[in-house]
């Protein structure tokens, strides 16, 4: 476990428990709406292989209200935010009460804008297999992709409203900050195509930022870029751009302040392993840092389509008609729950559930993948909640590295379209979630009744939430039929 930056708490003598972590973490999200899923949690022994329960629970026990969805959202940031600490050379402290230090001179950061010659894109187009959909083009994909459940219809609409105002996608007006600029779901590419200002946070990588500056240099936007105060003049500006926030974050949200205008921070950070949770947690404490220093502040979220998410009726009605529907799946169906002691290919959800649980869980992934995007969730729905701009936008499973290098996922996802799931890749999925944000930029989401409403507005899931069987009781036979393609 790291020694220094932002760290996991100590749990027992020196040792630093990511399970302990997600246990009371989880627990404590649950005691407000449902203390008997609270004990389980917290009695739970076998976190990394039983974790999926509990983080169903969590959404389930949401339902009920709003209110107490947004109070179990935030006793769960409240609960990380007290247990994470961060280590420096004066010793330890809490997450929160980082910022309060005064950064190390020494590390100040210094901006250098790079902007491009190109042309600026005023028109909505979207990569997609071997072509570039735009105009006519692109709305039949979009009433295809609704046809086969794919987006949900509020998704398609989104879209069509930004193709009708191409000049949404100037957003000169306002700075997003892309924490994890280089990632591949990102919307950088994208804003910088279409003559946006992007702030860029993201590792001290130089092939990274080589690749970014070459992006910013062949479009119309301007990319600014976190460098070493001292190191500003060096000849090659990849070698000394970007910023760790495991180990700079008071250095980070001093430089973010300083950034003048309106600033969206988008959150598209990953690492592997606990370090995905160490990383999100930093930057929730940046997000909460940074909002309560500029209130205007909007924020931006990429949710995973592998989660437990409420489904609209519309959704579970689909679904049900693609059970009744003829198939060889279906002929299969009865002997293969018969073989599998019913874990194969269960329904998706109850017929007439409204709204209905999707649980796209994906155990192989973890609970700290989980922990930290199930963070996102809660900050998306508490932060709307007290007025802010939120875009928090579920997105279709896509081939990114990080997806392909884990062989089950990969080997289901090449079987995915036998269940009616699309798979995407990077290009047309990060196109169609900037397109989104623009969208929720310029038409500010509304704060809804339920909180599973807010997330399943706009979602473009891939058809998982409008299969007709539990998607992970269908994962096994996709994988099986996908291990051809993966291998490929």
């Amino acid at each position: 476990m790291a020694s220094s930056g932002v760290v996991f708490p100590v749990s027992s003598g020196t040792e630093r428990s990511t399970s302990a972590l997600g246990r009371a973490v989880v627990a404590d999200a649950l005691r407000p709406v449902d203390p008997v899923g609270a004990r389980a949690a917290e009695h739970e022994t076998n976190w990394r292989a039983d974790y999926l329960v509990h983080f169903r629970r969590l959404v389930e026990a949401g339902l009920t209200s709003g209110a107490a969805a947004r109070g179990s959202a935030a006793a769960g940031l409240a609960s990380l935010h007290g247990r994470m600490r961060v280590v420096t050379a004066d010793g330890e402290t809490g997450l929160r009460e980082a910022f309060a230090r005064k950064p190390d001179p020494s590390a100040e950061l210094s901006t250098v804008t790079v902007g491009g010659d190109g042309d600026t894109d005023r028109e909505l187009s979207l990569p997609y297999r071997g072509e570039r959909l735009r105009g006519d083009a692109l709305a039949r994909q979009l009433d295809a992709w609704v046809a086969a459940g794919v987006v949900e219809p509020s998704c398609a609409d989104a879209v069509r409203a930004v193709m009708a105002n191409p000049d949404w996608l100037d957003l000169s007006d306002v700075r997003v900050v892309a924490l994890g600029a280089g990632a591949e779901m990102g919307p950088t590419h994208s804003l910088l195509r279409w003559g946006g200002e992007v702030v860029a946070v993201d590792l001290p990588r130089p092939q990274l930022w080589r690749g970014l500056l070459e992006t910013a240099r062949r479009y119309g936007g301007r990319l600014r870029i976190p460098v070493a105060a001292a190191r500003r003049d060096h000849a090659d500006l990849a070698e000394v751009a970007g910023a760790d926030l495991l180990h700079q974050l008071p250095t980070v949200a001093d430089w973010l302040l300083g950034v003048e205008g309106r600033l969206v921070v988008g959150n598209y950070v990953y690492a592997d392993g606990a370090t995905n949770l160490r990383v999100c947690a930093a930057v929730d404490a940046l997000t909460e840092h940074l909002r309560g220093q500029r209130p205007d502040t909007a924020l931006a979220f990429l949710a995973t389509p592998t989660d437990v998410f409420a489904a609209p009726g519309e959704a579970v009605a689909q679904a049900e008609e693609k059970y009744r529907q003829p198939s060889t799946l279906r002929t299969l169906r009865g002997p293969l729950r018969m073989l599998s002691a019913g874990r194969l290919l269960r329904r998706n959800y109850p017929p007439e559930a409204d709204p209905g649980i999707c649980d796209s869980l994906v155990a192989q992934q973890g609970p700290n993948y989980a922990l930290a995007k199930r963070l996102q969730r809660w900050r998306a729905a508490v932060a709307r909640h007290e007025g802010a701009t939120v875009s928090f936008k579920v997105a279709p499973p896509t081939r990114t590295r990080s997806v392909v290098k884990n062989r089950v996922l990969a080997a289901a996802y090449a079987g995915a379209p036998a269940f009616g799931v699309e798979v995407f890749e990077p290009a047309a999925s990060n196109t169609l979630m900037a397109a989104l944000l623009v969208h929720d930029l310029r038409n500010p989401p509304p704060v809804r009744e339920h909180v599973w409403q807010e997330e399943a507005h706009g979602a473009a899931h891939g058809g998982l939430w409008r299969m007709p069987y539990a998607p992970r009781s269908a994962l096994g036979l996709a994988a099986l039929l996908g291990l051809g393609g993966a291998r490929n």
